[in-house]
């Protein structure tokens, strides 16, 4: 599909979006708005839109980052541990700095999702059996192991409740001084841009990359650093949408190959469509009800993964 088509689709689930809710909008009440549909469009369903857009993109970016420098499709902040360590970094902000505010917490959840990140990193350039399959496995038990540390430090503490919070994704509490923390992922992502070639080039392998001049591990540093900021920022306002970073990378990739700048675009845009459409179905299957984002990303996810974890098995003839 060309981007023109995803620009589209993305303006009209945008708009569908504005005027799905409890509160009863139409487009024909536009130019006619009460003072409280007004409020409702200002305060919760703009800020709601804006977020959604901004998660989405952003954790299919790094999602894409994180595949091109460790040369797997299966690796992602879901399958890397790297929102386990986030939220890691989130429960011990609340213990050792409980009136702290959002960028003190920010900070520390970063410095856990990018430790755990280049953990994962080293433990993958250990790894000999280099199955593609076998590697996220082995992700996603580090992630486990990373999650039951949390888990029971917030037993310990009394902060399950809290921490439970950050378990799934929600977009429901998203409001105007709620959410604009998600703007510190735009630079990011323009950064990422720039370095795309970079980023692809350190992709070939560090034998490879450093034939070509390039500074191979201060590529991949800054590459995962955007991975954990960006991750740290999305647990900490909207919650864990899993596996998003790694299945829209890898449907864009079919298309368009492994070149980082000529899929970028078209990875945030299918990210950005893909979370709407996830958000509006969360708010209509059980209307006036909501169900949590982050259950309707996993159950879509889960099963697109195990497809495309089916479909590569399948490619080896295996």
């Amino acid at each position: 599909m060309k981007r023109r088509y995803w620009i589209v689709l993305l303006a009209v689930l945008s708009v569908a979006s504005l005027f799905i809710g409890v509160k009863n909008i139409s487009p024909l009440d536009i130019f006619s708005l009460s003072e409280d549909q007004l409020e409702v469009l200002l305060i919760s369903r703009i800020p709601r839109l804006v977020s959604i857009l901004i998660a989405g993109m952003s954790m299919s970016v790094v999602g894409l980052i994180m595949q091109q420098l460790s040369r797997n499709k299966f690796i992602s902040p879901t399958t890397a541990g790297t929102m386990d360590s986030a939220r890691l970094g989130i429960l011990v902000s609340m213990v050792l700095f409980a009136s702290a505010g959002m960028l003190t917490k920010i900070l520390i959840a970063f410095v856990f999702a990018l430790a755990g990140t280049m953990l994962f990193m080293k433990l993958l350039s250990r790894i000999k059996l280099k199955d593609a399959v076998f590697i996220p496995l082995v992700g996603l038990m580090f992630g486990n192991v990373i999650s039951s540390f949390t888990t029971f430090f917030a037993y310990k503490f009394e902060l399950i409740q809290n921490m439970s919070a950050w378990l799934q994704g929600d977009f429901s509490v998203i409001m105007t001084g709620r959410y604009e923390a998600l703007y510190i992922s735009l630079p990011l992502l323009c950064l990422a841009y720039l370095y795309a070639n970079r980023f692809t080039i350190a992709g070939m392998g560090e034998d490879f990359a450093v034939n070509l001049g390039l500074n191979y591990r201060q590529v991949v540093n800054l590459g995962l650093a955007i991975v954990a900021m960006v991750s740290a920022v999305v647990v900490l306002t909207v919650g864990t949408l899993p596996f998003l970073g790694l299945i829209v990378p890898n449907i864009v990739t079919l298309y368009l190959g492994d070149n980082l700048r000529k899929s970028l675009s078209e990875t945030a845009l299918l990210g950005a469509a893909f979370v709407l459409v996830c958000d509006i179905l969360s708010r209509l299957i059980l209307y006036p009800y909501e169900i949590p984002i982050g259950l309707t990303v996993g159950v879509l996810g889960s099963g697109i993964f195990l497809f495309l974890l089916l479909r590569k098995r399948g490619a080896y003839g295996e």
